[in-house]
């Protein structure tokens, strides 16, 4: 099923009918991840995100409480997400499809860049995006690479994969490249072992995809790394989008691309 419009997905999402990845939806406009703090350690998020660009690119910072964006006007960034996880200060999470009842004015939020929004130009150039086609979530891993760190926020980075045959490597490395504020080119491309990633048919979120003959694994910077810094933070609380599933908003694609 391809929702074409937001707004009509958002209130799909709003009123429980949809609960899962949001990949492949609402063609042509930015989804997002969303990463929520409180208010005491949102100066040193913001820093962690600007030392971190190509990861953690902010699109949108929420006032205190607010959960209106102008990316996408009517939506309620506390309903809107398909699933959100609520951390504890230890780490572990619960799954919650609505989180009104936790967001209040001690909570600032911010909307960050989602891979989602190269993968329509890819498309367009006629490269294959496996887990769309295989109607899967992205495959997301852990790398040994460390991100900067602020205090409290520290860890590695994470990256999303997506084959591509040898010889269309570098075009899609070129398409990327012109959205630098959605994760920009390619980290890594070729052997896995280099980002310290064991199996490829084992990610670290989303789900495996296949690999074919002469394909290469191509990897990007993804907006899972906050949720992973998010896990040896000890916040008294936060709240992100579960990973694929994003806020989709109304602001189209080609505002982000650099021609």
């Amino acid at each position: 099923m391809h929702m074409h419009d937001p707004s009509t997905f958002r209130m799909l999402v709003r009123n429980g009918g949809w609960q899962g990845s949001s990949a492949g939806v609402c063609d042509g406009y930015i989804q997002t991840n969303l990463v929520v703090v409180p208010n005491e350690n949102a100066d040193a998020f913001r820093r962690f995100t600007e030392f971190n660009p190509k990861s953690c690119p902010v699109l949108d910072e929420l006032p205190p409480g607010a959960y209106h964006s102008l990316l996408a006007p009517d939506a309620d960034v506390r309903t809107d997400v398909p699933r959100y996880r609520v951390y504890a200060p230890d780490g572990s999470y619960t799954l919650y499809q609505d989180v009104t009842s936790i967001w209040d004015d001690t909570m600032t939020g911010f909307l960050i860049g989602c891979s989602f929004t190269f993968e329509a130009a890819l498309e367009a150039a006629g490269l294959p995006l496996r887990h769309v086609e295989e109607k899967r979530n992205v495959p997301m891993y852990v790398t040994n690479v460390a991100t900067e760190a602020v205090a409290p926020f520290s860890g590695p980075l994470v990256v999303s994969m997506r084959p591509m045959m040898a010889n269309r490597v570098a075009k899609a490395e070129q398409i990327t490249a012109r959205y630098p504020s959605v994760h920009g080119a390619p980290v890594h491309a070729g052997d896995p072992a280099a980002l310290g990633i064991n199996d490829l048919a084992a990610p670290d979120y989303g789900d495996a995809v296949s690999l074919n003959p002469g394909e290469v694994p191509v990897f990007w910077a993804c907006g899972v790394t906050p949720q992973q810094a998010l896990l040896n933070a000890g916040l008294r609380t936060a709240i992100t989008h579960d990973p694929g599933c994003m806020l989709v908003t109304d602001t189209p694609h080609e505002a982000y691309e650099h021609q």
